[in-house]
């Protein structure tokens, strides 16, 4: 199992270059779309983009190993949110990879008479929730982080009117203080969402590898969304979408302290 883990890792970088050009395609056939092209070169592009897709399947033949191996060490974790968000998620990811798998041994006629609609969108569903998971991670990890940074500045400065965990609006509307004018609490509020914006920053700032991986499952979380006909934005913005999150993923590769642990 290791070894295969070992050997499957080494084609991730290739296949996430691959996964950079086939958003790009995407990306370049609704630009050449939009400016009236001609129709062979819209055919070209679009036959380089299936292209691209199908190596990108064969690359990710056994993929649900690996997914599962991530889930055995994640169900370890001594954080129960992560614990649950990272082994569901990775559990998710393994039932995409299958899926992506049938879909391949589909598309090169290995399997014959496959509804490759259905198992496209019931592998897009399986990624759509293991993304949702990803995000709902990267949320709690930056929640726990400004307010350690939060507690960190109290300890550096004077006491400030409000505690770090709550809003100008909870103390406005105590019964313990009388009702304020508006002209006092837009003030108050528009200094915490500043004061909330720039701990935002700080910590996103001194923490890349969050940054990076927040970014990225944003980004990718408009694909399946598209996909699945939830909240549909067009391959123009799924192109875009897909390759700025690739470019991020090959960055974590390149350097691998920039990948979010655990």
């Amino acid at each position: 199992m290791d070894a295969w883990v070992r050997f499957n890792s080494q084609s991730q970088a290739k296949e996430r270059v691959f996964r950079a050009a086939q958003y790009a395609c995407t990306l370049l056939g609704y630009t050449l779309q939009k400016g009236g092209a001609a129709a062979e070169l819209l055919r070209t592009v679009s036959q380089l983009e299936a292209h691209m897709s199908l190596t990108r399947k064969l690359l990710r033949l056994g993929n649900s190993v690996e997914a599962l191996e991530a889930a055995k060490r994640a169900i370890h974790l001594s954080d129960g949110v992560l614990r649950l968000c990272l082994t569901v998620s990775h559990l998710n990811r393994a039932m995409y990879f299958a899926c992506d798998n049938v879909l391949w041994a589909g598309k090169t006629g290995i399997i014959s008479k496959l509804d490759q609609q259905k198992w496209s969108q019931r592998s897009f569903r399986y990624y759509l929730f293991a993304l949702i998971l990803n995000l709902t991670r990267d949320v709690y990890e930056l929640r726990l982080l400004m307010e350690c940074e939060a507690r960190y500045r109290a300890t550096k400065s004077p006491p400030s009117p409000f505690p770090s965990n709550s809003s100008p609006a909870d103390h406005l509307s105590s019964p313990s203080s009388p009702d304020a004018p508006a002209t006092v609490a837009l003030p108050v509020l528009s200094a915490w969402l500043r004061r909330q914006l720039h701990l935002l920053v700080t910590v996103l700032y001194s923490n890349p590898p969050l940054l990076l991986d927040l970014l990225k499952n944003s980004c990718d979380v408009f694909i399946p969304l598209d996909r699945l006909g939830i909240y549909p934005t067009g391959s123009g913005f799924v192109g875009a979408c897909g390759l700025a999150s690739s470019v991020l993923s090959i960055i974590t590769i390149v350097h691998p302290w920039l990948k979010l642990k655990p």
